[in-house]
């Protein structure tokens, strides 16, 4: 079994794509572990603000049938792949973490480097896995929230609940 660690994102009918997914998640993989909920504002692009939480859960699936179903969930949503890479989304789902791999080298953005880069990101993880290290730089994410310039990149918490 290997741990899997999550990012969802909706600003477009974002609790109810949320609850979705979350739910098909469960579906798929069992229990699942769930961080706090946050809104924040689109990047990249003007639109709605976002939703966005991490999920976690152990899973037995290697990692290209993993994404063949998170894919199936986003498309089940109403999610149409499109060439924007910064747009409005009914539900965005990205593999974060494949256990404590480094799959770059694969050909694989795992870890994301979006933990690095994005409040919403690892905001979320921080909180659900504070000592969890990235399998990168092996700091903890307790630590990177710490040096993370959170000036720059608003988060607000939102009572949204999914347990």
């Amino acid at each position: 079994m290997t741990h899997v660690v999550l990012s969802l994102g909706s600003n477009l009918h974002r609790e109810t794509n949320i609850r979705f997914a979350v739910e098909k998640i469960r579906q798929q993989f069992g229990v699942i572990e769930i961080s706090p909920v946050y809104e924040a504002a689109s990047v990249g692009f003007q639109g709605p603000s976002f939703l966005n939480l991490v999920t976690g859960f152990q899973c037995h699936h290697p990692l290209p049938e993993l994404h063949t179903g998170l894919r199936e969930i986003e498309t089940a949503c109403g999610r149409i792949r499109g060439r924007k890479s910064f747009d409005n989304r009914v539900l965005d789902i990205d593999v974060l973490l494949f256990g404590d791999r480094d799959m770059r080298a694969d050909g694989y953005n795992i870890p994301r480097d979006e933990i690095g880069k994005y409040a919403y990101v690892l905001k979320p993880l921080a909180d659900l896995y504070p000592d969890l290290c990235h399998p990168v730089s092996g700091l903890a994410y307790r630590q990177m929230w710490r040096d993370f310039n959170q000036a720059e990149q608003q988060l607000v918490p939102v009572d949204f609940a999914l347990q």
